[in-house]
């Protein structure tokens, strides 16, 4: 999450512990790295301080409870390891008091110098805070990239361009503006994650329900043309446009849809490259045409394409499939059967809550 100096600073502490401590940061949508422009940085820290020191670290069953336990010992260990390094190094800023009994981590506010310090994963209650300069949020976004990982990223600011800059570079599957970072609402915000966190389509959206249906395994181009024809006209005119979804009055969702790199049809045969290819680019998507002629191994290193569709036989298939599963970085698939619109597309999606910049603009855009 990135707070500039235009930010409530109330609701971005809100919206801070609510993201980095509620059900004792295991979330996956969790806040980890909290960047906060030096301006608004000692005033923010004050009250985020303030705010931890308000937290009931108990059992969950009790409802005045904000912060329960981690899910076993094994991770207890693990995250108690993390902090007392961090201590030793002088680098924690806040920790609570954990309750004797029981896998409880108190939570903990730690300093880094950014986002590349964090090794790994810490899942549990631990935030990590990072000062940057009001010129350097260029660099922070590039930083953020960098880690290849793209779940969810939250933002406070009231600059309206500012929103629209930062949610078009950063990469990642859910961005939140104004408000906490976890807690998807299915049809309202569509969930999943770019890069090394996730594959798409996503959960709760409009495209999702495809992934779980049944493909033949074989399409020619006339069959696929004829498909294409019964599709029903909404669907034709969302391919590769932003969709207004439904939610709560003050909050704005939409859901955008990006070309993925290109997949790679393998055909075999030159009739169902070309119905591979078709169904790809109809979908919005681009291709590169192998038509078969590919060393499998060369799929372990090879660069420029987000998955692969193979018609052939099972023999074959099952050797591509190792050597995609051999690679570094993201998960790409071994489309079998008919590519769908998370083959071709990924989605980002942004919430906004509008109310945090003095009001609902759609709303009193439509008052009589």
């Amino acid at each position: 999450m990135i707070v500039d100096s235009t930010a409530l600073p109330e609701q971005a502490v809100q919206a801070i512990i609510e993201s980095a401590f509620q059900s004792a940061g295991q979330r996956c949508s969790a806040l980890r790295c909290l960047y906060l422009q030096e301006d608004v940085a000692d005033d923010v820290l004050t009250m985020l301080t303030g705010a931890m020191d308000l937290l009931r670290v108990s059992d969950p069953w009790d409802l005045s409870t904000d912060c329960g336990p981690v899910i076993d010992a094994e991770a207890q260990a693990g995250i108690t390891a993390y902090v007392d390094q961090a201590r030793i190094d002088g680098r924690v800023l806040k920790e609570l008091v954990a309750p004797a009994h029981g896998t409880f981590v108190a939570p903990t506010l730690i300093r880094v110098e950014g986002i590349a310090n964090l090794e790994r994963e810490v899942f549990g209650p631990v935030l990590h805070v990072v000062r940057f300069q009001a010129d350097q949020l260029d660099a922070v976004i590039d930083d953020i990239n960098a880690t290849g990982y793209g779940l969810t990223f939250g933002l406070q600011t009231r600059i309206d361009d500012r929103v629209q800059r930062v949610s078009e570079r950063v990469r990642a599957g859910n961005i939140y503006v104004n408000r906490n970072q976890i807690g998807a609402i299915v049809g309202s915000q569509p969930f999943d994650a770019e890069g090394l966190s996730g594959t798409g389509p996503k959960a709760g959206g409009p495209h999702y329900l495809s992934r779980f249906c049944l493909t033949p395994t074989r399409q020619v181009p006339g069959q696929w043309n004829r498909e294409m024809q019964d599709l029903p006209p909404a669907t034709k005119a969302q391919l590769g446009q932003t969709l207004s979804l439904p939610g709560p009055t003050g909050e704005l969702n939409r859901l955008t849809l990006h070309p993925r790199p290109p997949v790679l049809c393998l055909g075999p045969g030159t009739e169902a490259v070309v119905a591979q290819a078709t169904a790809v680019t109809v979908l919005g998507g681009a291709v590169i045409v192998a038509d078969g002629h590919l060393d499998p191994a060369r799929l372990t290193t090879l660069g420029g394409f987000s998955g692969v569709i193979w018609w052939g036989d099972e023999k074959t298939a099952r050797v591509l499939n190792l050597a995609l599963s051999e690679r570094d970085g993201p998960i790409l698939p071994l489309i079998t059967g008919q590519p769908d619109q998370g083959h071709a597309m990924f989605e980002r999606h942004v919430c906004v809550d509008t109310t945090a910049s003095g009001g609902n603009a759609e709303l009193l855009a439509g008052a009589e």
